[in-house]
């Protein structure tokens, strides 16, 4: 029924509460009328392109390719509960994962590198505890998602708005390629869709329909990523966001939302508190308080640095050292990864 012209989401689910998919194709024009279709649909049923659904079926063939329609066993019952949900699922690599306990992970395409180290550590230490991530496999904060599950588990779905026969954007074919080694790629999409805009939002609904919670790192104000968490508003699931500076655009949205009722998140505990049913124990040593492994002078001097634009001037004033000394240590923090450069003689902390 997918690949009849003109057949949506809404039309093939009515459709399906009434009969099964394969009467569809040899049933009468009058029990299509009583089914409620309209001319123009049944008119496309009786011309369907036969071959498209043979090249369908053949991309199933193959190792780890499968179709999961609504009816299926595998199919994600958080994803029945949604408005419209889609009537078949592409998916390649583990499909098992889509019955896991999943936490999806979205926001800004264009992020601070503080919001992608955020991304990436939340990622990592959930897929740590159990979850599975879920993203859009987006430039930005949903590329730093999976890449932190990766890290951790591997355990990661990636949502796309193409067929599972390419990849959107083309830059992420590696990362693409990594996921399905222990992960999954989701597509509504037969193969053979190319990207196109109207796509992405039917895309984020799955996203935030397959998830139990869904957690915006970094977004403006008008965005996508506000988009998909209000659908999982509308979803009855939990939204979380993690607050940013007042002067900083890309925490406009975070804070719009915690205003409107997302939890304020701070730490992965925030998540845990909401979704502890589900919580299990890490898949591997997890310590949340890792010692930096500085040394006492680099500490202290890590500890000035804010998170914020922090002068060198203040480093200077408050640690009592020379300006040698602190350019020196500021290199190996950021080197490390604890800070980065901002312009104006400043430095941000990291983690």
């Amino acid at each position: 029924m997918l690949r009849t012209p003109g057949m949506g989401s809404k039309t093939i689910s009515k459709l399906l509460e009434q009969t099964e998919p394969e009467a569809v194709y040899s049933a009468s024009q009058a029990q299509l009328k009583k089914w409620g279709l309209s001319d123009k649909i049944i008119a496309a049923i009786k011309a369907l392109d036969w071959t498209q659904v043979e090249k369908d079926l053949t991309w199933a063939d193959h190792d780890r390719h499968h179709i999961v329609p609504l009816t299926s066993p595998f199919y994600p019952e958080q994803l029945k509960q949604i408005d419209s949900p889609p009537p078949l699922l592409f998916v390649r690599g583990h499909i098992d994962l889509l019955m896991q306990p999943q936490i999806a992970i979205v926001g800004s395409r264009n992020p601070s590198q503080q919001g992608l180290q955020t991304a990436r550590e939340f990622a990592k230490n959930l897929a740590a505890y159990g979850f599975v991530i879920t993203s859009g496999l987006a430039l930005g904060i949903d590329a730093a998602a999976h890449q932190g599950a990766l890290d951790a588990t591997g355990r990661t779905l990636a949502v796309a708005g193409t067929g599972l026969d390419r990849v959107y954007p083309a830059r992420h074919k590696h990362l693409a390629t990594q996921i399905l080694e222990h992960g999954a790629l989701i597509s509504e999409f037969p193969p053979g869709t190319s990207a196109k805009a109207s796509h992405f939002p039917r895309r984020n609904r799955i996203i935030s329909g397959l998830c139990l919670g869904l957690l915006v790192v970094e977004a403006a104000k008008q965005s996508g990523s506000l988009i998909t968490a209000r659908l999982a508003l509308e979803q009855n699931r939990e939204v979380f966001a993690i607050p940013g500076s007042i002067h900083n655009p890309l925490a406009r949205g975070c804070n719009a939302l915690i205003r409107e009722g997302a939890k304020l998140v701070e730490t992965t505990d925030d998540i845990f508190e909401e979704l502890g049913e589900y919580n299990q124990q890490p898949t591997q040593d997890t310590d949340k308080k890792t010692k930096t492994g500085l040394d006492p002078e680099q500490e202290n001097l890590l500890n000035l640095v804010q998170f914020s634009p922090t002068t060198v001037d203040y480093l200077i004033e408050k640690s009592g050292l020379s300006i040698e000394i602190i350019s020196s240590i500021l290199l190996v923090l950021e080197l490390q990864g604890y800070i980065d450069s901002r312009p104006g003689s400043c430095y941000i902390r990291l983690k």
